[in-house]
């Protein structure tokens, strides 16, 4: 950056000559600095808590489940993950956790192991972020294995068909009793009836192991209509359920829903999703260098 700006002023005799040739050399220093910054070959995920209490999200990587990540979030805290392309894995918010300050501890929802950071899985019921990077990333909110807040995931700087897939409620507050896990008196989570029940119909197994066989049940139904735009059982794969898009960054937003707007700000950058199809850059990448570059350009020219 210092170089490309020493060498404008130290060359303003023969731009002030040339106009075209200053304007010129502006454009290039901007389409420089911008395409390097659009060749990341990472993407990041802006964890927000939304909620009104801490929760401990939690990460793991496809076929690494011991060496996983955990972390607390305050109340309108959020957190950045990186993740290269190739990258497969679930993102998920632990609650009612009492961790030591050695990391030791235990949680009443989404526990995967007994530290902060995650040892294995995470422990049914609840809310799953799930994805997998590539040229074309697939993501999903998955409830198979039950519900314990309402998760959103909202693609921005993105190409494609893509839209927000998560929940438009909490389920909590209409869970059926038979699938309610309490404490307190108070409705934590929401099981699966797989979970609940272990039956091949329910589970998706047996003779119901294929999409053909394995129906939408009541209880699946109750989850679909409080999520809309999520997996809802094993063999739940309309167009809502699994996203595919390309996006350079991920909103994952605990305790919201679809129609709420999520900013996420790095790199220079604000981006917002404007709709439940869209998003857009309020800042471009490089917009910093505009508002230099612009007004360097202007002085410029007014001494030629």
């Amino acid at each position: 950056m210092a170089f490309h700006f020493m060498y404008t002023l130290s060359c303003r005799g023969h731009m002030a000559q040339n106009p075209s040739l200053l304007l010129l050399a502006l454009f290039f220093i901007f389409f420089t600095i911008t395409s390097g910054q659009n060749a990341s070959s990472t993407k990041t995920f802006t964890l927000l808590n939304n909620c009104k209490e801490t929760i401990w999200p939690g990460i793991i990587t496809k076929g690494n489940d011991s060496d996983g990540k955990g972390f607390p979030l305050k109340p309108g805290q959020t957190n950045l993950h990186y993740a290269p392309i190739g990258w497969s894995g679930r993102i998920w918010a632990r609650t009612g956790c009492n961790f030591d300050k050695n990391g030791t501890g235990t949680c009443q929802t989404g526990s995967c192991g007994a530290y902060l950071n995650c040892s294995g899985p995470s422990s049914p019921p609840n809310t799953i972020a799930e994805f997998t990077l590539g040229d074309n990333d697939f993501f999903d909110i998955s409830l198979v294995n039950g519900f314990n807040l309402p998760v959103v995931i909202s693609p921005l700087n993105s190409k494609g068909n893509c839209s927000i897939a998560g929940c438009d409620g909490d389920l909590r507050q209409n869970c059926p009793p038979e699938l309610s896990v309490r404490s307190d008196g108070k409705v934590i989570a929401c099981r699966s009836a797989c979970d609940v029940f272990n039956t091949d119909a329910y589970c998706c197994r047996g003779a119901y192991s294929d999409p053909e066989a394995c129906a939408p049940s009541n209880y699946s139904r109750i989850f679909k209509q409080v999520c809309p735009a999520s997996s809802s059982y094993a063999f739940d794969r309309d167009a809502t359920s699994i996203i595919t898009c390309s996006a350079s960054d991920y909103v994952v937003a605990f305790c919201a829903s679809r129609n709420q707007t999520f900013c996420s700000y790095h790199d220079n950058e604000v981006q917002c999703n404007t709709s439940a199809n869209d998003s857009k850059a309020l800042l471009p990448h490089g917009w910093w260098i505009l508002m230099v570059t612009l007004p360097l350009a202007f002085i410029l020219q007014t001494k030629i």
